[in-house]
């Protein structure tokens, strides 16, 4: 019997706080693959936290240059989650934030609903979650604040700590 995984959402960020915006989202889908898009800047979204840049390392530069528009961005989202009907964060205040605004410039509504990844979770597996996390970075050389390689961690976390459980 093989257990399903949540589908995980993650996005990364201009930064944190007022006027920050969404530059890239990524998904982890149920069957473990995952895929990324870069997010187009709109003109109106200027704010720009260079700590932010050094921890994903994507410049605005490239966003303009490879990001994808916005409202190809929210159809792509649409056309992945919506049959399905719900993606997790564990980030859900700031994602849940983004993604508004991202639906909000596209002209669209979200075709699913984005909860908390804890949740999911047991007290058990919170309380395993941290250490467990860190030793899945350190086991499979994952790259942190990628949206992309962030939602496949989270995935992979909360798997582990329910084998961990059990």
């Amino acid at each position: 019997m093989s257990e399903t995984l949540p589908t995980v959402l993650d996005i990364e960020a201009s930064g944190f706080g007022r006027g920050s915006y969404p530059i890239e989202v990524g998904i982890a889908r149920a069957d473990g693959s995952t895929c990324a898009f870069l997010i187009q800047p709109l003109d109106e979204w200027t704010h720009w936290d260079p700590k932010a840049e050094l921890l994903h390392g994507i410049s605005r530069e490239r966003l303009r240059r490879e990001g994808f528009p916005v409202r190809q961005v929210a159809r792509w989202l649409n056309d992945e989650l919506s049959d399905e009907g719900m993606a997790y964060s564990d980030s859900w205040g700031y994602d849940n934030t983004w993604l508004s605004l991202l639906f909000h410039h596209a002209g669209m509504l979200p075709g699913f609903r984005l909860e908390a990844l804890r949740i999911l979770l047991s007290e058990d597996q919170q309380a395993l979650w941290s250490d467990t996390k860190e030793a899945v970075i350190a086991e499979r050389g994952i790259h942190r604040h990628r949206a992309g390689d962030d939602a496949r961690l989270l995935q992979l976390t909360y798997q582990r700590t329910q084998q961990l459980c059990q």
